[in-house]
């Protein structure tokens, strides 16, 4: 009998062609795969690639896996990586192996796409209450056995919906009550009033089960370590109310789900987790820091925990943007041939790393030389009069902040070793 098809692996078998920016466009004409090109393992600068074309750090890659897998044991944290970050199966499958309890995703679509690659746990950070999609997750819950899937619920009205649209399904969906990060928050219950309401609400349903408490800190307008860990603490205690109704017990659950923990504030998260107390389920302390995959530069480089808690490990930028300089109008004026269908820019505008020197090769500091705006497919550079030397054909690596944002805009990025050599390719479903 013929062995079953791995779905992430069989991503080496589609075809190289125009869909993806920046590969050597003899690849295509060539007729090969994304595996066959990956086995060439050419280098970034002289085999074939075009220009812009994104890259991520094969070393900082597994540094990172490795150091949220860590701490997360390290605690006594379960890890549910926000999948929604990079939204690649490949890297999804890594962090599985690193220990990841499951993927946490936003949308109905990106629980589809961990399906369809074979993830087994999935926790929904957000109300779901679109009819088609609920019905999806009783399908998947029912033909499974081994499936679990968690979502927020934060209203009676979303119970109500739920109920509505699983009636006749013989799935039942496990739901973790929304606390909001404070009353200027995002989403979420604000008082404990509504949390008693829609806790009530769910214990009525026979489509639902309360499967615990969770919430997203970094939302919290201002939020500063001790406004953090008081909402935390606030969280925990409604575990601990809820549990002491009996709300939790008597429905088959195995473990109550206490969750948050962005890419900002897991220092607290493992702090205030700690001190849950002991109720009538095994607690699950579930953490879902999604950025770390990848890190960045400029804008989680500076809110990572690790900064606070150097002695617990740390972060390393994994993206690079190699663009081409295809315009010197001016001395001090430079346009390379990247904008906004390229660039993340929603914080910030892109640093810039290094120069490497169409004559010669050889990558430089940059020194002197920034990004002042950005055109859609064009960023305006500026030098100083002492910069280093810049000329048309030039290679110029840039630098980004916020990884959602990069990783949407490439459906498949090249990994590269450190001495430049591709050896893999990320693949991408937004």
């Amino acid at each position: 009998m013929a062995s079953a098809s791995d779905p992430v692996k069989d991503l080496a078998d589609e075809p190289v062609d125009h869909r993806f920016k920046g590969l050597p466009p003899d690849a295509q004409t060539d007729g090969l795969t994304v595996g066959q090109l990956a086995a060439q393992r050419r280098d970034l600068h002289t085999g074939g690639f075009t220009t812009p074309v994104l890259t991520l750090d094969a070393d900082a890659l597994e540094h990172n896996l490795t150091a949220l897998g860590t701490y997360s044991a390290r605690h006594g944290l379960a890890f549910a990586p926000h999948g929604k970050t990079c939204m690649a199966p490949q890297l999804f499958r890594r962090q599985l192996d690193h220990g990841a309890w499951g993927i946490t995703v936003a949308m109905p679509h990106q629980a589809r796409v961990c399906r369809a690659f074979g993830i087994r746990t999935i926790f929904l950070a957000n109300e779901l209450v679109d009819a088609p999609a609920l019905r999806w997750v009783a399908d998947e819950l029912a033909a499974d056995p081994g499936f679990r899937f968690v979502c927020y619920v934060d209203s009676v009205r979303g119970v109500e919906l739920m109920d509505a649209a699983l009636h006749g399904h013989d799935a039942v969906l496990d739901v973790v009550l929304e606390l909001g990060a404070g009353a200027e928050g995002r989403t979420g219950l604000r008082t404990d009033a509504e949390c008693q309401a829609v806790a009530e609400a769910v214990a009525a349903s026979p489509a639902l089960r309360l499967a615990g408490v969770a919430g997203y800190e970094a939302t919290m307008p201002g939020a500063d370590a001790d406004t953090v860990r008081a909402w935390l603490r606030r969280l925990t205690a409604l575990a601990a109310d809820l549990d002491k109704q009996g709300l939790f017990t008597g429905t088959g659950l195995d473990e109550v789900i206490v969750s948050a923990g962005g890419s900002e504030w897991f220092d607290a998260v493992a702090e205030v987790f700690a001190e849950i107390p002991q109720l009538s389920l095994p607690v699950l302390p579930l953490l879902r820091s999604g950025a770390y995959v990848s890190h960045d530069h400029g804008w989680y480089s500076g809110l990572t925990p690790f900064n606070r808690v150097p002695d617990e490990g740390g972060l390393l930028p994994a993206f690079r943007l190699w663009t081409q300089v295809v315009s010197r109008p001016t001395p001090g004026q430079a346009f390379v041939n990247a904008g906004k269908r390229d660039i993340a820019y929603d914080l910030g505008l892109p640093a810039v790393l290094a120069v490497r020197g169409a004559r010669d090769g050889i990558e430089r500091a940059a020194a002197g030389i920034r990004v002042t705006k950005l055109s859609d497919q064009h960023a305006w550079i500026e030098t100083d009069p002492d910069a280093t030397a810049l000329e048309v054909g030039d290679w110029v690596c840039l630098g980004m902040a916020h990884p959602c944002t990069i990783f949407e805009k490439w459906p498949l990025i090249p990994v590269v070793e450190a001495d430049g050599t591709v050896t893999d390719y990320v693949r991408t479903f937004f």
